[in-house]
């Protein structure tokens, strides 16, 4: 959505200019050509007669809307259903992301699917299929379905969430709050922000850190799994979340095409997406006191080690019940969930520096990452 562009001519007057009359009407004409001419121009008015324009930047204005945009990746969006038992337990969005021959791939949001035993995908001209599941990961919330149809349905087309700029142009396609009554919406906004680190809580799944797009168009419930497109109808992004709150208006988010890819493709290819656990319980240094660990008083930062599993990459490190995380890798550490986000960035088998606070002393550990109970 565009603001409305506003003018503003600050006149300097000059009680004994007997021609202001004259320059006021020139500024009001000069308004008028810019208006029409699509210019940001600075007028400034100095006494003694003397009228200077300065050309600052030239801007095209061509608003004919995002219709044909729209129109590309419209019936590439589909309605996902998901079933439990033959009941209807969730419905959101999915996108038409890839085609091999008569295999039709969608990525959608794993949290859309993750309660169901079925899942359905209904499409623009009205056809519905029972879709494959082909594998979803709960920290990326991506999931991939597909199916085989040998219509000609439209693959979306990819964009690059990295060469989006903020202000830039975006919309989103979904199936909000009603599936049946609301099914293919489209909302307009911005790139509001990019690189957002937000903190997210699952049901089935402690805290952890999401890095998204962030956005203005309108995101609701049901548009989750579903395309957030540029001005070329292009997917830089696949909406999952909105913040929620008295007095927040406008903050949806989405994971950037990139990352959402790289996982779908991980999924058909059947690889193995495997993530290092440290092999120990904590908690923020606020509700360390209630699990009986002492925080030293020349702590500031951190997370508490309630546990360590025998045998886990931080027994074998070292790490010890009452033991303040500090750093990882070199990173300071302020929550469970940013802990997390530092740790799933490595893969099985690094080694790494973790820096602890055990007792008011700070010492270096070195850990091998491993695969096992976190």
């Amino acid at each position: 959505m565009e603001n409305e562009r506003v003018y503003e001519a600050r006149v300097v007057n000059n009680k004994k200019n007997s021609n202001s009359f004259l320059v006021k009407l020139l500024v009001i004409v000069c308004l008028i050509a810019i208006g029409a001419a699509g210019m940001y121009m600075i007028i400034e008015v100095i006494p003694g007669d003397t009228v200077i324009n300065k050309l600052e930047k030239e801007v095209t204005v061509n608003e004919n809307g995002i219709a044909d945009a729209v129109e590309k990746v419209y019936d590439a969006v589909v309605v996902v259903e998901t079933y439990r038992r033959n009941m209807l337990v969730a419905t959101g969005t999915g996108v038409i992301f890839k085609q091999d021959n008569n295999k039709y791939y969608v990525m959608t949001n794993y949290h859309v699917i993750e309660d169901g035993t079925a899942v359905k995908i209904v499409l623009t001209d009205g056809n519905t299929y029972e879709v494959d599941i082909d594998g979803g990961d709960i920290y990326s919330d991506i999931a991939v379905l597909s199916f085989d149809s040998k219509e000609d349905y439209t693959v979306a087309e990819i964009g690059s969430s990295t060469d989006a700029r903020v202000g830039d142009t975006a919309f989103a396609v979904g199936a909000p709050l009603d599936a049946d009554t609301y099914s293919w919406t489209v909302t307009r906004g911005i790139i509001s922000g990019k690189d957002r680190m937000i903190e997210v809580s699952t049901t089935s799944s402690n805290d952890y850190i999401m890095k998204v797009l962030q956005t203005d168009a309108a995101i609701n419930s049901g548009n989750s799994g579903g395309p957030l497109c540029n001005s070329n109808g292009e997917v830089i992004g696949i909406t999952n979340m909105k913040l929620v709150s008295d007095g927040v208006e406008g903050m949806g988010f989405a994971i950037p095409i990139e990352d959402a890819i790289d996982f779908a493709n991980k999924i058909i290819n059947g690889e193995d997406i495997t993530r290092p656990k440290l092999g120990l319980s904590m908690v923020s240094l606020s509700g360390a006191a209630i699990y009986g660990v002492n925080v030293p008083d020349n702590v500031e930062y951190g997370v508490a080690v309630l546990s360590v599993n025998s045998g886990s990459s931080a027994d074998v490190a070292g790490l010890e019940r009452g033991d303040i995380i500090i750093e990882f890798d070199n990173v300071q550490i302020e929550s469970v969930a940013q802990l997390k986000y530092e740790l799933y960035r490595h893969n099985v088998g690094d080694v790494v520096t973790v820096k602890i606070n055990r007792n008011g002393s700070i010492k270096d550990l070195q850990m091998t990452l491993t695969k096992g109970d976190e």
